[in-house]
């Protein structure tokens, strides 16, 4: 272990996001909302911090292990947490506790949505774009970004890389360099959220919505700037809007810069990930129409339009809502909420599982149901014509398992919090596949839960995004021998 590298590039990445606080503390200054001196205190706080941090290690310039990389990118991950909380937990128009505040933050970074605070519709602009703007953030996740800027400072980052996107991938690096892999990543990130904020806007959104709904819509996040979500627009052409780029965020963004840099879109056609996925939505999608017009729960065009988006909103893990989906018909609820198990392919903003893991869980299942039937043949199993090696599938079933051993466990650590049982059961699934709203007293919000159950569900939101093996390593004792 190098502990004074990690100490230097955790110091680097906190100076480089004490910037991020800037935008809202001009917003608030020049608004005199109040929320001024909150962001203030928090970007000196992060940057002294982090300069503190780096300046008696800025002359190394070792190369990171394997090792090392995990425990920077989840010790960074909850040291932004907590750094991030500070401007909210100081803010006096929301009041949040400290365990309040790194809850709204965490949530935010994960993109996970899940909130605490109410009354979004009279808070300042200051603190509306900043929850959006953490989502943002962590939907292209701060290490990706970091690494196109540490090689320029002598520090590796290819460990960073590997232990930020953990999990079977056929893109790993679109380009020879590392550098330009986070660079062509980030490119295709931006143009998707300036797309999605004219169209927002030529939809009939305001300028400052568009532009923090189209933070949360790419990086599939769910916070609103608004108490009713994207239900206060009531307007089937911002819900099109949102669906739309909701897919396009769940899809592998390697397909994306793939797809551009050929100029061809058949490359999505011949990906059986993105294949899968879609599939996967379009058939849910039916299900959940078809159940709303037949139970009259809503009308023809309200089940068709609500349907849909609700459908993609919860299979991709944004968690956008214009409907209360919780008193619908319990098998819609609970349906909707087992489909964010899958959540957004591998290399996308999305949560859950991917859709790459539960594809190949699939085609193991049929390969050994065939397997059955002729005991002695030699069935491959194949993905996009391509075969699929016995340690991958070795390793998506330990994944597999591991993330419903954790699930559990959370779910009976919330359970002894005296949380019932619909709400425990559904704020594990909505926190560890990063999707927002559950079930319960968690439909709305998460200010009922108590402070032991927020905590919680912060390693559930963290165990999520960094799609558990990387925390799980850390407390295994041969990551710690020499």
């Amino acid at each position: 272990m190098q502990l004074a590298m990690a100490i230097k590039i955790i110091g680097v990445l906190l100076i480089l996001f004490s910037t991020t606080m800037l935008p809202s503390f001009f917003i608030g200054f020049i608004a005199s909302d109040g929320t001024a001196a909150a962001f203030a205190t928090g970007f000196a706080a992060t940057l002294f911090s982090g300069v503190t941090m780096w300046l008696p290690t800025r002359h190394l310039t070792r190369e990171l292990s394997i090792r090392d990389g995990f425990v920077v990118t989840a010790l960074f991950w909850l040291v932004l947490g907590l750094f991030g909380a500070i401007p909210l937990w100081l803010s006096p128009q929301i009041a949040l506790s400290p365990t309040e505040a790194i809850f709204e933050s965490i949530s935010g970074l994960t993109t996970t949505g899940a909130t605490i605070i109410t009354g979004l519709d009279e808070l300042p602009r200051s603190l509306l774009f900043y929850r959006q703007f953490l989502q943002w953030l962590g939907g292209i996740g701060i290490i990706v970004l970091a690494v196109a800027i540490l090689p320029m400072l002598g520090i590796g980052g290819m460990q960073l890389y590997r232990a930020e996107s953990a999990g079977p991938s056929k893109d790993r690096k679109l380009t020879p360099r590392l550098t330009g892999t986070a660079k062509a990543l980030f490119a295709i990130y931006l143009m998707l959220t300036i797309a999605c904020a004219l169209a927002y806007r030529a939809a009939g959104m305001h300028a400052f919505d568009a532009l923090c709904h189209a933070f949360s819509t790419v990086a599939i996040g769910g916070f609103s700037t608004h108490d009713a979500s994207l239900g206060y627009y009531d307007d089937s052409a911002v819900l099109l809007v949102s669906s739309i780029f909701m897919l396009l965020s769940g899809i592998n963004f390697g397909l994306h810069f793939m797809a551009m840099q050929r100029r061809d879109i058949r490359i999505y056609m011949r990906d059986s990930e993105a294949g899968f996925f879609i599939a996967v939505i379009s058939l849910a999608t039916a299900i959940v129409c078809c159940l709303l017009l037949y139970t009259e729960t809503l009308n023809y065009q309200d089940s068709l339009i609500h349907g849909l988006f609700q459908t993609i909103s919860i299979a991709t893990t944004t968690g956008f809502t214009t409907q209360d989906f919780s008193v619908w018909p319990l098998f819609l609820p609970v349906f909707l909420l087992i489909l964010s198990f899958m959540g957004g392919c591998v290399g996308s903003t999305g949560g859950g599982m991917k859709a790459m893991r539960i594809l190949l869980i699939f085609k193991q299942g049929m390969r050994e149901l065939r397997q059955l039937l002729h005991p002695n043949a030699v069935i491959p199993l194949k993905l996009d014509s391509r075969r699929v090696q016995p340690e991958v599938i070795s390793a998506v079933w330990s994944f597999f398992a591991v993330y419903m051993f954790c699930f559990v466990l959370i779910w009976l650590a919330l359970l002894a919090t005296e949380m019932d049982f619909i709400s425990a059961f559904s704020a594990v699934v909505a926190t560890m596949n990063n999707l927002g709203p559950g079930l319960g007293e968690v439909a709305s919000h998460y200010a009922s839960v108590s402070e032991t159950g927020k905590l919680i569900l912060c390693l559930a939101m963290l165990m999520g995004r960094l799609e558990v093996f990387t925390l799980l390593v850390l407390l295994t004792p041969v990551f710690w021998r020499d």
